[in-house]
């Protein structure tokens, strides 16, 4: 089983890639023209194009030629401007049945907001009935495997008396058609019954197949085979005509909704229902706008729908610019990759190659280092669309929280997709969390898209990659050369037997085969003198209800040794031996940041450079001045004064700021008449905290003692691994980009720490900070590297946690200057010890 780290190596080549997947689709020249389209990706691992895919240069370009060329006019008219919007808008709706095999005379498109909008159309004006004493009623029937969206047609179906039926994946073929269906009675038809499945699970990639529509139209599978009435099949293709074809002439689905972002990558607010034309008299509407009717009186209850069914769905003025664009992106996608098969074929290699080499990959003790969740082995791109779902899992089997995994990548510029993915029903069903665990997670905390990655060492959820057409080996590469560097335990092993079967399974017939499932089957200098300051004393929690012996008889057990304020948020720390504090922490900490050209505000996880940038304050010129190492530059902005009133801070900083970072920025800051509150809890009856442009608190604090262990762990995981990556205590500390550092007689004691007294001011811990992905960036260079973030999280047994303490009754207190100080012990009284 054990394998050379030099094998994995040689598997990471595109050699080794084509020895996996022969078929890589697209030529040489075709890959050359996607790179060029999508340069913006260079130095980016853009692995979530289940959640969204990237339009091309091109497509923009002509959308723009387009409508800088024509004009165009609202279509509810008859003028020129009208007809020739009208004329492209009809055009565009005929190119996206064409794109799914089909044609007006079948299907009919109208135009949403997106998918889930198309899906709320449906759940709005589908006709359903009550159970009576006549019937059963309506069934809403849906794949446990849906989307949110889908499943929460029920909250509508529920208030008027539908059933519910949720089916798992395993019963849709385990049962057979009763004959008898066949003899419906009239009145029996009468009722409209509603089944929803993906095409493709938008947490698993899986691939349902496309015949269970005429399956269920005709009654042949459950739960269609149990219920007498008309059966109409609602398909949600949203994930999967991003990366399949979908031909609706072979399987005619009842309603199909899509969003036009998963295809093209733009329009983002745009989408479609196609609605089988035998369905339309089905659908009926309460509300009409602007466009809709064909009369309607003000003064009675009268009204006249228009009579297609476009007119009497598509209320108030469509989003025509955009359903124009759509013709530029079926353009660029046909030029660019020659058909959706090309796609396929291409994106099921990635993620069946990824597939292949991660579910192989073992820890030095042979553990396996990933849980992956699926259903089959990638053999055949009709089972499986380009997405992959899985967990790490450390030596010992346990799972790696994803937000930690999401941390780390985003260290190396690798974009993932964490949680459930608004798929609840596979989330349970592939981690094996209960409904009753649902329940008590909530309880704890934890809700959907949070960070809450672990309750009790059980997974809430996992990671999820996805491929598209302009995703290339070297995003594989990128991944898995990730996980190894970062989450492996080296030496580094590989399931030699399954590698060797996996690599068999297949023919190159079946691999690329579209025949869908038959029916069932980035640091300052410090200033080192030392002061004479007050004392400063310690609170514990009640967890701790005594203070060690040593605590109690050392007078200088713990001392202040450094101070830092970071007056722009983001950039480099501004070492201070003395400084005031203000009702927002410390004077002019955080008040100013860097913000893009649509007011985005920026971070070193977005642009490390911003570490390279030294603000420094003079109180007594009340100025700002900006350094920057790499150019020698400096820029002044007014700290008071008239121009601290408003949001910028000048045109002469902000090319300042542009010239350096290579893009348009912009340096704003905090108004003073600007109230902002903090929102973490600070004990009952205390004030609310007023806060700058900090994240969570007023202060950052760390511990020396506890940097310390943590750089004994850094250093000993670099002995064993041979990482070159140095690192210093001064280093350390400066990645952790606190306002105060202590030194401390133990790691982590200020875990249990309720309070920090320096000379006369009191400190008041508001709680722990869960440290970002910044740590990783050396503050010197803007370099990004995996430690300390994964060395802290074996520290701290998975809790990447520092300590967050914040200034305690600010409203009421005056502003003194705080000193690097000695800490004075607590007196036993105050903290409740005799």
């Amino acid at each position: 089983m054990e394998a050379p780290s030099s094998e994995f190596t040689r598997l990471c080549t595109f050699e080794g890639f084509k020895e996996i997947w022969p078929h890589y689709s697209f030529a040489c020249e075709q890959q050359e023209q996607i790179r060029r389209e999508f340069s913006r990706l260079k130095g980016t691992t853009y692995l979530d194009h289940a959640g969204t895919t990237f339009f091309a240069k091109s497509q923009l370009k002509a959308f723009y030629k387009d409508i800088s060329s024509n004009v165009y006019g609202n279509p509810h008219s008859l003028s020129p401007s009208s007809k020739i919007t009208h004329d492209t808008v009809e055009r565009v709706r005929y190119r996206i049945l064409e794109h799914f095999n089909t044609s007006p005379d079948e299907y009919s498109v109208i135009f949403t907001a997106g998918c889930t909008a198309a899906l709320k159309l449906v759940a709005d004006s589908f006709p359903w009935i009550s159970a009576s004493e006549e019937h059963s009623g309506s069934q809403f029937c849906y794949l446990t495997d849906n989307h949110t969206s889908v499943v929460g047609i029920r909250g509508i179906t529920g208030p008027q008396g539908v059933g519910t039926v949720p089916v798992f994946p395993q019963e849709i073929e385990a049962k057979a058609k009763d004959s008898q269906v066949a003899l419906n009675t009239q009145d029996e038809c009468l009722v409209a019954h509603l089944f929803c499945y993906p095409a493709q699970s938008n947490f698993s990639g899986r691939k349902y197949p496309l015949s269970y529509v005429r399956g269920i139209q005709c009654q042949q599978l459950y739960p269609a085979c149990e219920h007498r009435g008309r059966w109409f099949v609602l398909l949600d293709a949203s994930g999967f005509v991003g990366c399949s074809p979908l031909d609706l002439k072979q399987y005619p689905a009842d309603f199909v909704p899509i969003s036009f972002y998963k295809m093209f990558g733009f329009p983002t607010g745009l989408g479609a229902l196609l609605v089988r034309n035998e369905a339309t008299e089905l659908l009926k509407k309460k509300y009409f706008g602007g466009g809709t009717a064909a009369a309607y009186l003000v003064e009675e209850d009268y009204f006249a729908p228009k009579a297609d069914i476009v007119s009497r769905f598509e209320d108030g003025t469509i989003a025509f610019l955009d359903i124009i664009s759509l013709h530029h992106g079926f353009d660029a996608l046909h030029r660019l990759t020659g058909s959706m098969k090309d796609i396929q074929l291409h994106t099921f290699g990635l993620a069946r190659y990824t597939y292949i080499i991660l579910s192989c990959l073992c820890h030095s003790n042979s553990q396996p280092v990933a849980q992956i969740y699926c259903d089959n082995e990638f053999e055949n791109a009709a089972y499986q669309g380009a997405t992959l779902n899985f967990n790490l899992l450390d030596g010992y089997g346990q799972v790696i929280g994803y937000f930690q995994v999401d941390k780390m990548a985003c260290l190396f510029n690798i974009h993932l997709r964490t949680g459930c993915f608004c798929n609840t029903g596979a989330c349970q069903a592939y981690l094996g969390i209960s409904n009753q665990e649902v329940k008590s997670n909530l309880k704890a905390g934890h809700v959907c898209g949070d960070n809450i990655d672990l309750i009790d060492g059980r997974p809430t959820g996992s990671v999820r990659i996805s491929f598209g057409y302009m995703s290339t080996f070297e995003d594989c590469q990128s991944l898995l050369k990730f996980i190894v560097d970062c989450f492996v335990d080296k030496p580094l092993r590989l399931n030699q037997s399954r590698l060797a079967r996996l690599k068999s399974t297949g023919t190159a017939a079946n691999l690329a085969s579209n025949e869908l499932f038959s029916l069932p089957n980035k640091r300052p200098m410090p200033v080192m003198n030392g002061l004479n300051i007050p004392s400063l004393s310690i609170n514990k929690t009640s967890a701790q209800n005594t203070v060690p012996k040593a605590d109690r008889n050392c007078e200088n057990a713990y001392s202040l040794t450094n101070i830092f304020i970071y007056p722009i948020k983001s950039c480099a720390a501004f070492e201070v031996t003395d400084w005031p504090l203000g009702p927002q922490g410390l004077l002019y900490d955080r008040i100013w940041m860097v913000v893009n050209e649509n007011g985005v505000c920026l971070s070193q996880k977005r642009e490390p450079k911003l570490c390279l940038i030294h603000p420094r304050i003079c109180l007594a010129s009340k100025t700002l001045c900006l350094e920057a190492s790499a150019c020698h530059k400096t820029c002044q902005s007014k700290v008071c004064g008239d121009r601290v009133q408003t949001v910028d801070c000048g045109e002469e900083v902000s090319v300042w700021l542009s010239e350096f970072l290579g893009k348009p920025f912009y340096l704003i800051r905090q108004s003073p008449s600007f109230a902002r509150d903090m929102k973490m809890a600070t004990g009952k009856g205390s004030l609310m905290p007023a806060l700058s442009l900090v994240n969570e608190a007023q202060f950052l604090l760390i511990n020396r003692a506890s940097v310390a262990l943590l750089l004994n762990r850094i250093i000993d995981r670099q002995d064993s691994s041979n990482n070159c990556t140095s690192f210093d205590m001064l280093q350390l500390i400066n990645r952790f980009r606190a306002n105060l550092v202590i030194s401390g007689s133990e790691p982590f004691e200020e875990d249990d720490w309720t309070g920090v007294k320096i000379g006369g001011t009191f400190f008041q811990v508001a709680g722990k900070c869960t440290r970002c992905q910044m740590i990783g960036i050396d503050q010197t260079s803007g370099t990004k590297s995996q430690d300390p973030l994964r060395s802290l999280s074996v520290c701290r047994s998975g809790k990447e946690a520092f300590l967050l303490p914040t200034h305690h009754n600010l409203l009421s207190c005056s502003w003194p200057k705080l000193y690097r100080s000695t800490l004075f012990k607590h007196l036993p009284a105050l903290i409740g010890l005799e």
